[in-house]
């Protein structure tokens, strides 16, 4: 028995594999038969010849023909001589010659092809609706199977199928460009984000100058740029371009920073070590006038230097610090006994000037002489606080003036002023003295001290002539 389809050869003695067995009644498939390609048609080869059989062989079970999924009588008929034809809407078409059993044989043989098929358009529907298979794969697929439906040696419904797999086309087209669209839109997402990451290290390496976070921000970049995936391979090439030139650019940049920074602190370290040095020069220096303003000079300097590295800037301000505090302490101490002695002559003066406001007018001879003694005991008194020097001399003023205005008896007036003229100038140039002295001008005082000596030699004599004409 042998089985032939639409446009092979039947010759004697060629059968099907199905035919194989007794040829009594076709196999039964207890499984499903591998999938048949439905492009190929089956290939005559030498008939298997039978071996020995037992001299008494088992009763044979009868035929069972499976049920395809689909009714093969509906789409197809077999003809009393094996002719096997597939009905479409275009027409009949002959699949081939049955050989190998009866009718029902030959439509369950040739359903179970067409099942197959249908299976693996199945398979194609699923995997294009869930979304788990490349549609540009399962539309290749698809169409292939609908390229030899033509020629395909089932019985089924042909045309249902290749409606379908029409429509599987039409559907794998539209998600490919579905997914085309999806693609470009994380591709232009993905570029765009490159884009913000190159520009935001180009602006870090033109304009940054907090260089440690802008490094770490560097570097977080890279990071993040490793993940973005998806990019057209130019462009990503070029966007990598830009960000590199822009991690080299910032590195420069930052290098020639610190570079700078370093010849920046050495310097400042070679002059505050100068200044350390004069400070220590100054520091034994009893001259506290002139010595405090060269201090404020000193560290006037020591702000301009700059800063060296923490760990030797400070170590040079504590050695610039202890001498300057060397200096002010012992300045302190002085200023401190000069202060109680001030305040002793302050005393001291009080008790002279209660000694001269009690000085009797009546005897002007005598007045005057008891107020020139006051005036040298004053003057060899010395200084006092400056807060107390000018109630001090107003009030001894006051005394003097007490004693000029008193009542002469023919003086004249012209002598008597031209007396009182030297003594305000003598007065005037001891006010100086005090002011330069209190400033640590020693020369400019000492000049004052000599001027309004002379200045009071001079008011002393013209009180004198003054008194020799009464």
């Amino acid at each position: 028995m042998t089985i032939t389809e639409s446009g092979g050869s039947q010759e004697a003695g060629q059968q099907t594999s199905e035919a194989g067995q007794d040829t009594s009644a076709p196999q039964t498939p207890s499984a499903p038969r591998p999938k048949p390609s439905a492009a190929a048609r089956p290939k005559p080869g030498p008939v298997p010849r039978p071996g020995a059989r037992p001299a008494a062989p088992a009763a044979v079970a009868p035929p069972v023909t499976a049920v395809p999924t689909s009714d093969p009588h509906r789409f197809g008929r077999v003809d009393p001589d094996g002719t096997v034809w597939l009905v479409t809407a275009a027409g009949e078409r002959t699949i081939g010659s049955w050989q190998a059993g009866d009718a029902e044989a030959a439509y369950a043989h040739f359903g179970r092809r067409f099942d197959d098929l249908q299976t693996e358009v199945v398979l194609l529907e699923t995997r294009l609706a869930s979304g788990s298979g490349d549609a540009r794969k399962i539309r290749s697929a698809a169409t292939s199977l609908a390229e030899t439906l033509p020629e395909a040696h089932v019985l089924g419904d042909v045309d249902a199928l290749a409606a379908r797999l029409a429509a599987i086309i039409e559907q794998a087209d539209s998600a490919t460009q579905e997914e085309k669209a999806r693609r470009e839109e994380i591709r232009a997402a993905n570029t765009a984000r490159k884009e913000a990451l190159a520009a935001e290290a180009e602006d870090l390496a033109a304009n940054a100058t907090q260089w440690k976070a802008a490094g770490d921000r560097m570097r977080a970049i890279l990071d993040e740029w490793k993940t973005i995936t998806g990019l057209d391979r130019k462009v990503d090439d070029a966007l990598w371009k830009r960000y590199s030139a822009a991690r080299e650019t910032f590195n420069r940049r930052r290098g020639s920073h610190f570079a700078e920074l370093d010849r920046e602190r050495a310097g400042a370290k070679q002059a505050k070590e100068a200044l350390c040095e004069r400070a220590e020069e100054l520091c034994d220096s009893t001259e506290w006038g002139p010595t405090s303003g060269l201090f404020r000079d000193l560290l006037a300097e020591w702000k301009a230097a700059g800063r060296a590295s923490k760990d030797v800037d400070d170590a040079l301000w504590q050695r610039f610090k202890a001498a300057q505090d060397k200096f002010f302490s012992a300045r302190n101490a002085a200023t401190a006994e000069r202060d109680a002695e001030f305040r002793a002559n302050a005393e001291a003066k009080e008790a002279l000037l209660a000694e001269a406001e009690r000085i009797d007018t009546s005897d002007l001879d005598a007045a005057r002489a008891a107020l020139r003694v006051i005036g040298d005991r004053w003057d060899a008194i010395g200084k006092v606080p400056r807060e107390r020097a000018a109630d001090l001399e107003r009030r001894l003023r006051a005394v003097e003036k007490k004693i000029r205005d008193a009542p002469t008896g023919g003086v004249d007036p012209e002598a008597q002023a031209r007396a009182d003229q030297f003594r305000e100038r003598a007065e005037q140039f001891e006010r100086q003295a005090e002011k330069a002295a209190a400033a640590g001008k020693t020369k400019d005082a000492e000049k004052a001290r000599a001027s309004a000596e002379q200045w009071r030699q001079w008011a002393d004599a013209a009180a004198d002539a003054l008194g020799r004409k009464r």
